[in-house]
């Protein structure tokens, strides 16, 4: 090897050699190990699959330490459960009718002259609109205002869900399981008609 090229390789070396005498781990009395449960102010956070009580469900405050408020917490995430399942069958609902919408205005937009003057184009405009019609349906701002509306609260009740879950407490999960089947049981054949007539 060149004298040139060993010196900085040396002197890297040397630097890289001194780098973890340089960094000190602050300790501030906390033990943080993943091994047992997890104290918190008012639950702890056991890292398995459990039933017992006291996990913090979404909020800091909602700590059902109780079988009554276990209950509760499990009837009202099976609630959840049902109303997303219901909002994804207005969606696919909603989605059909607006795909016919388009339709029709796409058809308007093809078939209407827009002034007499351009009654002379007419048909010649009328065939270059309709061999060049986009696979994409218009943007129409209420179909697709709506459209982000619905996804992002199914957005936020699907995040909702992943950190209920992630409390591993199993009778939560089990009430959103059966929440979701069951709501995809009321629901679920009217997003799946609408998809089929539309």
């Amino acid at each position: 090897m060149s004298r040139s090229l060993s010196s900085p390789l040396l002197l890297l070396a040397a630097v890289l050699a001194c780098l973890p005498s340089l960094v000190k781990a602050h300790d501030n009395g906390m033990d943080m190990t993943m091994d047992g449960a997890m104290d918190l102010a008012e639950g702890q956070m056991l890292p398995y699959l459990h039933f017992t009580r006291g996990d913090i469900v979404l909020f800091f405050g909602w700590v059902p330490s109780s079988k009554g408020a276990m209950v509760g917490t499990c009837i009202g995430v099976f609630l959840l459960a049902l109303v997303e399942r219901w909002i994804a069958a207005c969606r696919g609902v909603m989605e059909a009718h607006w795909r016919r919408r388009a339709q029709i205005a796409q058809a308007d937009r093809l078939n209407l002259p827009t002034t007499s003057e351009k009654r002379t184009d007419y048909h010649t405009g009328r065939l270059r609109d309709s061999l060049t019609i986009r696979n994409a349906p218009p943007f129409i701002l209420s179909h697709d205002l709506s459209r982000g509306v619905l996804h992002a609260v199914q957005a936020a009740l699907q995040f909702a869900f992943m950190l209920i879950v992630m409390t591993f407490q199993v009778s939560f999960i089990l009430s959103i399981v059966i929440g979701l089947g069951v709501g995809e049981t009321l629901f679920g054949r009217f997003a799946s008609h609408a998809a089929v007539h539309a």
